[in-house]
């Protein structure tokens, strides 16, 4: 439990700048709360003591507004930010250092029994609001953009955006051998942007058509695409300093 406590104020102040002290950590952070009394609860619900498990996780459900079944199984450096609408069903499998927004669901999609809600493995993310949906696997150090539903399999290092979630930042895998940017640098929660992807994309079927047509003979009114690319991730930079 001590270690608990200890792994959870860590990642609270690696994670959270208005975390300024240990004392404010432990005191007003409702995700530590909820996974601290989670423990207890678990080991009661393994124990068969369900019935006084389940009563737990509504106690804390009411007092921070996370509910966590307590069948849930729940790893090491756990991170729930602020915490309020979290859902976490109860044969949900969670590896170490997985980090929640706010309204997070990791959920089922019916009255199906067995195996039934989301494996997370190591080093997940799950945005705002989002949901994960049955007993799908999301790989270690997969992202999910605020927002999406996830249905299906998430590869590892993958990101996925949409409703349904779909994987974005292909550009960006086959740079995987890379050195990665720094946490202080690139926060968890910046994702890709998929409307450069998709110019990027047809600005190269634009320029590998008119290279038919040159060839056939057939005299065009050319595009700039590195230019038209350019401006457009200039249009993104402005957009995404507008939100920050």
């Amino acid at each position: 439990m001590f270690r608990t406590i200890r792994d959870s104020v860590e990642v609270i102040q690696k994670n959270d700048p208005a975390a300024t002290s240990i004392i404010s950590a432990v005191v007003n952070y409702p995700g530590l709360h909820a996974i601290v009394l989670h423990r207890i609860n678990h080991g009661l619900h393994k124990a068969g003591l369900k019935f006084f498990a389940r009563l737990g996780s509504q106690c804390v459900r009411f007092f921070t507004g996370i509910e966590i079944h307590p069948g849930a199984v729940i790893g090491r450096r756990f991170f729930i930010d602020h915490g309020m609408g979290v859902v976490i069903g109860e044969t949900t499998i969670i590896g170490d250092d997985v980090t929640l927004y706010q309204g997070v669901t990791l959920g089922g999609t019916g009255k199906e029994t067995g195996k039934r809600h989301p494996t997370l493995g190591d080093g997940v993310v799950v945005g705002v609001n989002a949901s994960v949906l049955g007993a799908i696997t999301l790989g270690d150090n997969a992202k999910v953009g605020g927002g999406a539903v996830a249905v299906k399999d998430v590869p590892k290092n993958a990101t996925v955006v949409g409703i349904p979630a779909r994987i974005v930042g292909a550009k960006a895998a086959k740079k995987k051998e890379e050195p990665p940017v720094p946490e202080d640098v690139l926060p968890k929660e910046i994702l890709p942007d998929p409307m450069i992807e998709t110019v990027e994309k047809l600005c190269k079927r634009i320029t590998q058509l008119e290279n038919q047509l040159v060839e056939q003979g057939v005299v065009v009114a050319t595009v700039d695409s590195e230019k038209a690319c350019e401006v457009c991730t200039n249009i993104s930079a402005l957009r995404r300093a507008k939100d920050a």
